[in-house]
């Protein structure tokens, strides 16, 4: 039998001058140097003269730190297609960009300047921002260059650049001789740690464990006229909610019109809730025996009214198609300050848009026993002053999808702020732009249907935020 080295000699092995080993870490950056070298991204460019384009529309990252993973994974993958792109024959440039503006840039120079920044003007913080910025877009240049992905590096757009802010406002005044522009009070998602208001895109949903309330609304109105077996009874609507701090805004109970309820004794009292939910709210409340009195449509509980639990006022019932039967008790505690759907109801009774609460997420002197607490903090006390009255039937705790600061990641409240918005309905913008989405080709398939979704259910765009690093609202009062 032949040794090793006899066997090695038998074999017909291809000889070639590649090392063992790559060191990519010691020749990656050779390489890249070469490519800059020899330019190679104008000599690609320059080899599809005349050739079909194709242009990827680059959505830019924040000039707030050093690139992380997910900068990094998108920056790649744009790479692959128009490298791709052009390996297929096609004129294929990369424009990359950075967005400048904004609350992440501007949290981040918070933290830097500290409590200098109480005695430093609006212009000397915005110059601090802009300075952090730009010192970022020369690292995370060179960290997107050092991951071989190539494009036009020396010129790329920025936010900032006055050319870019020219054309923001050009954008925005179409918007206003369109018709879309308006400044309104209506709730918005708002952050109170960042203390500004945040558009759908700035929101993502995460799983927050909250309170789960059964409140009892007693009845003022009398009921008796259309249903005689109520004379003489104590008449209480039931709310299920899971936010007890907005019970302070609470203006009205909102029923389906078209739902049927029923109010039902149960010992000395009656409760008033969807007929079809008496046996699941029964079972949850502890009511061994339910007694049906009367049944009723939504529509004719219209302009009835109850009085609030703990604050010296009434709350109106009115109607509401958004009331479902998938939880609850049918009646929907409503505070127009606190909702779309509570401020849509609100505007069509001609109820206040009632915020008792501050930038802060405080409760304003407005609700005396709450006043100076924090929204989440109060839900607590609220509660508990509920059960030692007997309005609080039952409290739990649930988990539910809930929106967050995309930011700093802390959960947000709706509030009722005056803000500017962008109609999605006033000059058919909504129309327009689904029209828009069908005419486009979507990789993958499926990208349409979602963001068709997304634009026929999409709220008035906020516009307007309340920091000092952006591109300002030119509005004369």
């Amino acid at each position: 039998m032949s040794d090793d080295k006899d066997l090695k000699l038998s074999l017909n092995l291809p000889q070639t001058s590649f090392s063992m080993k790559a060191k990519l870490a010691q020749n990656e950056p050779e390489i890249i140097k070469a490519w800059d070298a020899i330019g190679l991204y104008k000599k690609i460019l320059e080899s599809r003269k005349g050739r079909p384009c194709f242009v990827l529309h680059d959505g830019p990252p924040y000039a707030n730190g050093h690139i992380h993973l997910g900068t990094a994974l998108n920056k790649i993958l744009k790479d692959f297609i128009v490298k791709t792109k052009s390996m297929q024959g096609f004129q294929a440039a990369y424009l990359p960009g950075w967005d400048c503006h904004g609350l992440p840039i501007e949290i981040q120079v918070d933290k830097q300047l500290g409590d200098a920044k109480k005695s430093m003007s609006i212009t000397q913080i915005r110059e601090e921002c802009r300075r952090y910025a730009l010192q970022y877009i020369d690292i995370q240049r060179s960290e997107f260059i050092r991951l071989g992905v190539l494009g036009e590096w020396e010129t790329p757009y920025l936010t900032m650049n006055p050319e870019y802010e020219a054309e923001t406002i050009r954008y925005l005044a179409a918007f206003f001789a369109s018709g879309n522009v308006y400044k309104g009070k209506r709730p918005v998602h708002w952050c109170f740690h960042c203390q500004t208001a945040l558009a759908e895109a700035e929101i993502e949903y995460r799983d927050k464990t909250s309170p789960s309330i059964y409140v009892r609304f007693p009845v003022v109105s009398d009921l008796s006229a259309k249903a005689p077996a109520l004379k003489g009874k104590t008449v209480y609507v039931l709310i299920w909610t899971t936010t007890p701090w907005t019970l302070p805004a609470n203006l009205a109970i909102a029923f389906h019109p078209e739902h049927e309820y029923a109010a039902v004794e149960v010992g000395a009292e009656v409760y008033l809730l969807a007929k079809r939910l008496v046996p699941v709210v029964a079972e949850e409340l502890g009511f061994k025996e339910t007694k049906l009195l009367a049944t009723f449509l939504g529509g004719e509980l219209e302009g009835f009214k109850a009085r609030h639990p703990f604050i010296d006022r009434e709350s109106v019932f009115v109607l509401g198609d958004y009331v479902t039967l998938e939880d609850g008790t049918g009646a929907v505690h409503t505070a127009p300050g606190h909702g779309h759907d509570d401020y849509l109801t609100g505007m069509a009774y001609g109820l206040d848009i009632y915020t008792p609460v501050d930038g802060a997420g405080n409760f304003t002197p407005d609700v005396a026993k709450y006043a100076g607490l924090n929204v989440f903090k109060a839900n607590k006390p609220i509660s508990e002053d509920m059960k030692k009255d007997g309005s609080l039937l039952k409290e739990t705790a649930i988990s539910h999808s809930y929106p967050h600061c995309w930011r700093c990641k802390n959960p947000v409240i709706f509030r009722a702020t005056e803000q500017w918005f962008i109609s999605m309905d006033a000059a058919g913008l909504r129309d327009r732009t689904q029209a828009a989405v069908g005419k486009v080709r979507w990789i993958p398939a499926w990208g349409e249907e979602r963001i068709a979704n997304m634009m026929s259910g999409r709220p008035d765009w906020c516009i307007s935020r309340q920091r000092l690093w952006g591109v300002p609202i030119p509005a004369f009062h």
